[in-house]
């Protein structure tokens, strides 16, 4: 009776047991499948959201940028866990692992150049597209401007209609002082100049400002102190300022006599290139908005080793020749300022008219056949027309132009002399004896209204001339020499109206004539 109570009860006690571990394995094997289950679909929601993220960051993006760049990308794809050293994967490896495993492990190095080159073309597609709409932005206002312009010279006749706090232009020594005016107020509202970076000093980046070639030294010092017009952002810009000195090249390139200046053609052929290779601006332009600046004789000889930048862009030059391929439509002549000082102290201001004594005076060393032709007529000739190679022991040449009536301001080699501003400074009616020459300022000043010019021919005939200046008319361009003196003033730091807004204004005005389209 006892075996068959045992073998009930054991066959009873199995099948107890198997129930358990049925209970028991099964609860454990759906856990189990609905853990990998959850893993896998938690996996995929991760990626989606990630891309609906920079679906949007893209969409919403002002200026769009890709969300991850192409060496974060193979970073991110070679460090992804693979089955060998992720912990998750070798303890419960699933379908899931092998294929994620394939999808992140590191592409190809042809995938890799490919995803680099679709993301550099991404890249410079938007950054071309960005710079196209500023350029087109530009250009509108541009236009904008010269129709503004256009309408202020049609009130020719008349008081600016423009409100000024510090300067209103009036008078005929302007050839329309409206319009200057308007197109003074429209620069200061839009004008930005981009300094290329390129370049180390002493030949860029400085310049003199202690001698014969004061103004292009002031100038480059003041461009680069930021202060005024400059922008750190070349997609803004309006025009580009190619920032080396040819008075530095000349003095660190040049060996004296040496009639060799292929250290300085390198220089500049070399900087061009340069700035052709690391911004797009030059080559979009070819130049037409770039502009150079050099008071030194030789501005013109450097400019032309750069094809395109003796013929399109903007060069401000001291010496403005025509016949030397100065293009007064795209050049500006630039005037020739010298501080012996750096400073202008002493300098502004003379004797009242009735206290004038001199009709005419000249000094200065033979140089340049029109001054050779100015010695050989008048010196030691006359009392009234005093012209000297050298002035006398005791006698002050400062002195001397505050006391005449005219000064004599002929060429020398080059057409540029600093006679020309000396004169005005000291209230001196100055008289231009050259050929070719345009003098600074001369789209917006009426040189005719304050100074005379006198034909080289017409030497001999100096005294006649001014002699046939009545006094009334005397007055009056004494009057406007002391008016339009505000516009080559030196001042640190420059005032509104002065020699640097002046030339910036000259730089201005060959902008709006020039229509850029990004090719």
């Amino acid at each position: 009776m006892d075996k068959p109570l045992f073998s009930s009860f054991v066959t009873r006690s199995s099948f107890a047991s198997f129930l358990v571990l049925l209970l028991i394995i099964i609860p454990l094997i759906i856990v189990i499948i609905c853990f990998l289950s959850f893993n896998s679909t938690t996996f995929s929601i991760e990626k989606t959201s990630e891309l609906v993220d920079v679906a949007e960051a893209e969409a919403e993006a002002p200026t769009p940028t890709p969300f991850i760049n192409s060496s974060s990308q193979h970073k991110e794809a070679s460090e992804a866990p693979t089955p060998s050293n992720s912990k998750e994967t070798s303890e419960a490896p699933t379908p899931f692992s092998s294929t994620n495993s394939r999808e992140t492990s590191p592409p190809t190095l042809g995938q890799k150049k490919e995803t680099t080159l679709k993301q550099k073309g991404f890249n410079e597609g938007f950054v071309t597209s960005k710079r196209h709409r500023k350029l087109q932005k530009i250009e509108a206002s541009l236009s904008k401007a010269r129709s503004a312009i256009r309408e202020a010279a049609l009130v020719r006749n008349l008081t600016s209609i423009h409100q000024d706090p510090d300067y209103v232009p009036w008078g005929p020594i302007y050839r329309n002082a409206n319009a200057f005016h308007r197109s003074y107020l429209e620069m200061e509202k839009a004008f930005k100049i981009y300094v290329y970076e390129e370049g180390e000093p002493p030949m860029f980046h400085n310049g003199p400002c202690r001698s014969i070639y004061s103004t292009e030294g002031r100038f480059i010092h003041e461009m680069e102190k930021g202060q005024l017009y400059r922008t750190r952002d070349p997609d803004e810009a309006l025009v580009y300022f190619l920032p080396f000195s040819v008075v530095m090249m000349v003095q660190y390139l040049y060996e004296p006599n040496s009639r060799n200046i292929d250290g300085i053609q390198r220089a500049v052929v070399d900087y061009i290139h340069i700035i052709a290779n690391r911004h797009p601006f030059w080559n979009r332009s070819l130049g037409a908005d770039h502009f150079m600046l050099s008071c030194h004789d030789w501005g013109p000889r450097a400019s032309s080793f750069v094809p395109h930048l003796y013929r399109r862009s903007i060069r401000v030059l001291c010496n403005a020749n025509t016949s030397e391929g100065f293009n007064p439509s795209k050049d500006a002549s630039f005037p020739e300022i010298h501080l012996k000082t750096g400073e202008i102290t002493g300098l502004i201001g003379g004797l009242t008219p009735s206290r004038r004594s001199t009709l005419a005076f000249f000094a200065g060393r033979l140089h340049g056949h029109i001054r050779y032709l100015l010695l050989e007529q008048w010196k030691n000739k006359d009392q009234d027309v005093q012209v000297y190679d050298q002035l006398p022991d005791k006698v002050s040449y400062n002195s001397m132009l505050k006391k005449s009536r005219f000064c004599l301001c002929p060429s020398g080699y080059e057409v540029a002399s600093p006679r020309v501003v000396e004169a005005i400074y000291a209230e001196c009616v100055p008289v231009l004896i050259s050929d070719s020459y345009v003098p600074p300022f001369s789209d917006v000043l009426n040189w005719k209204s304050f100074s005379v010019q006198v034909e080289v021919k017409d030497i001999p005939n100096i005294k006649k001339i001014l002699m046939g200046i009545s006094q009334r008319q005397y007055l009056r361009m004494y009057k406007r020499v002391k008016q339009v003196q505000r516009h080559f003033v030196v001042n640190g730091p420059p005032k509104r109206f002065d020699v640097f807004h002046m030339s910036v204004h000259s730089i201005w005005l060959r902008r709006l004539n020039t229509q850029i389209q990004d090719q």
